[in-house]
C-alpha cells in the first residue's frame, strides 16, 4: 500500500515509536513528532489511536490494558490542518473533527454541537459521503472573541464525561504560515497549557519549521511536550515485510533483491510500498534484476508530472545547486572550486538558494551536511540534466 496511510497487515516495524507514543498518550505527555513526507509519521499516529481504541473498548467491558492495569478511558481525535489558510478554518475544522470523533452517531453530533458550541450557533450541515458514512460541518465563522471557547472544547467535554482526550493535529507547522501566526499560536498556547482533560500530538512534515516552532525559545511553543523525530525503517525489516508478501502473491524475493529494492529508494516508506508493488507486477516467478529496474524506472516516471512541477520557474542557480547535490557534493558550496564547477554565482548567493529549495522541502541540512531530501526525485533528475 502507498499513497495512503497504512494499518494491519500493511503497517511494518515501528515497535519502539509505538511504545513511546502510546505511553505518552497513556500519560497525558504532549507529543510532537517529525519527519518528512514519506515517512508513515500518520499510519504511525493511527496505529496508536487503533490501540488506544482497542484499549477503550476493554475498560468498557470491564477488561485489564494488554499492557497491565486497568485501562484508562482515553478518546483519541485526528485531523489533518494541511489545507487550512487562516485562523478561522483552523478553528472550524478542530471543533468539527472534536464533535465528530467523539460521537458514534450523526444525532450524537448535532446534540453535542448545540450542547457545547450553542452560543456560536453552528450552521450544521450533513451529507453522505460513501468513505467516512457522512460529511459533517459545523460552518463556523467565529469572531475573536470566540477563540478560548473553541480551544476550551475539548477540555469541556472532557471535563463533562470524565475523560481524557488525545487531540493529534497534523501538517501543525501549517499554524506557521498563517497571517498573523505569531498572535494565532500564542493565543492557542495560553488556553492549551492550562487544559487538565486534553493533551496533544503535533505532526509535522517541514523539520525547519516545526524545529523553529517547538525549539525555539522565542516561540510560544518552546518544548510544549516530548519531541520525537521519526526515523527510517531498517532494511532487515523492510526485507522480512517484503519477502512475506511476495510470498501471499505466490512469488518470491531473495533478501538480496529486497534490500537492493529498498537501498534504490534509501529506505523511504512510502516509496519502497510503491517500488515494491511495482517490482511485484514486474516478476513473473521470482524476481530478478531486471525486475528491480523495470520497477525503478516505471516509480521515476509515475512521478515525473510532479517532479516537473517542483523544477518549474527555478532559477539556473537553483537547478546547478541541485545538479551539485546529485554529483555528490554536501558541504563547501562556498567555496571558489564548487561555485566554478557548478556555476552557483557568488558565495552570497549560496545562502539564498539554500533557503529557498529547504522551504520548497527539497533539500535537507543536517550541521553542514546537504542531500536531496527525495531519492527518486534525484534518480529523476540525474537522468534528465545530468547527462545534458
Amino acid at each position: 500500500m502507498f499513497g495512503v496511510s497504512v494499518s494491519g497487515e500493511n503497517f511494518t516495524d515501528r515497535v519502539e515509536e509505538t511504545r513511546r507514543i502510546t505511553a505518552n498518550f497513556e500519560s497525558g505527555i504532549n507529543t510532537i513528532l517529525i519527519s518528512p513526507r514519506r515517512m508513515g509519521k500518520t499510519s504511525l499516529v493511527k496505529k496508536v489511536k487503533e490501540i488506544m481504541d482497542s484499549k477503550d473498548r476493554l475498560a468498557q467491558d470491564g477488561g485489564n490494558s494488554p499492557t497491565g492495569g486497568v485501562s484508562m478511558n482515553i478518546k483519541v481525535v485526528y485531523m489533518d490542518i494541511y489545507d487550512c489558510r487562516d485562523e478561522s478554518d483552523f478553528y472550524d475544522r478542530f471543533a468539527t473533527h472534536i464533535l465528530k470523533s467523539l460521537s458514534t452517531k450523526v444525532e450524537q453530533v448535532v446534540d453535542a454541537a448545540k450542547d457545547f458550541l450553542g452560543r456560536l450557533a453552528p450552521k450544521i450541515s450533513i451529507s453522505p459521503d460513501m468513505a467516512t458514512e457522512y460529511a459533517f460541518s459545523l460552518g463556523l465563522k467565529p469572531q475573536k472573541n470566540d477563540a478560548e471557547y473553541i480551544l476550551n472544547l475539548p477540555e469541556r467535554i472532557g471535563q463533562r464525561r470524565g475523560i481524557h482526550i488525545v487531540v493529534c493535529i497534523d501538517e501543525f507547522q501549517q499554524i506557521g504560515e498563517m497571517p498573523s501566526s505569531l498572535l494565532l499560536q500564542r493565543r492557542i498556547r495560553s488556553v492549551w497549557q492550562h487544559q487538565q482533560h486534553v493533551s496533544y500530538c503535533f505532526l509535522g512534515s517541514k523539520k525547519h519549521m516545526m524545529e523553529n516552532l517547538f525549539s525555539n525559545k522565542r516561540m510560544p511553543f518552546y518544548q510544549f511536550g516530548d519531541m520525537l523525530y521519526l526515523g527510517k525503517i531498517s532494511t532487515s525489516d523492510w526485507v522480512s515485510y517484503i519477502q512475506s508478501r511476495f510470498v501471499l502473491s505466490g512469488k518470491s524475493i531473495s533478501a538480496e533483491m529486497a534490500s537492493l529494492l529498498c537501498q534504490k529508494v534509501d529506505n523511504q516508506s512510502s516509496y519502497v510500498q510503491q517500488l515494491a508493488w511495482n517490482v511485484l507486477l514486474e516478476t513473473e516467478k521470482e524476481t530478478k534484476m531486471q525486475d528491480i529496474d523495470n520497477g525503478m524506472s516505471a516509480l521515476i516516471a509515475q512521478n515525473s508530472a510532479l517532479f516537473m512541477q517542483q523544477i518549474e520557474g527555478m532559477t539556473s542557480y537553483q537547478l546547478n545547486f541541485i545538479k551539485a547535490l546529485c554529483a555528490g557534493v554536501q558541504t563547501g558550496f562556498s567555496s571558489k572550486k564548487v561555485l566554478e564547477t557548478y556555476d552557483l554565482g557568488s558565495k552570497s548567493n549560496i545562502t539564498r538558494i539554500r533557503k529557498s529549495l529547504i522551504e520548497k522541502e527539497l533539500v535537507d541540512v543536517d550541521g553542514k551536511i546537504h542531500v536531496l531530501a527525495d531519492p527518486v526525485f534525484k534518480a529523476w533528475f540525474t537522468a534528465a540534466y545530468m547527462s545534458i
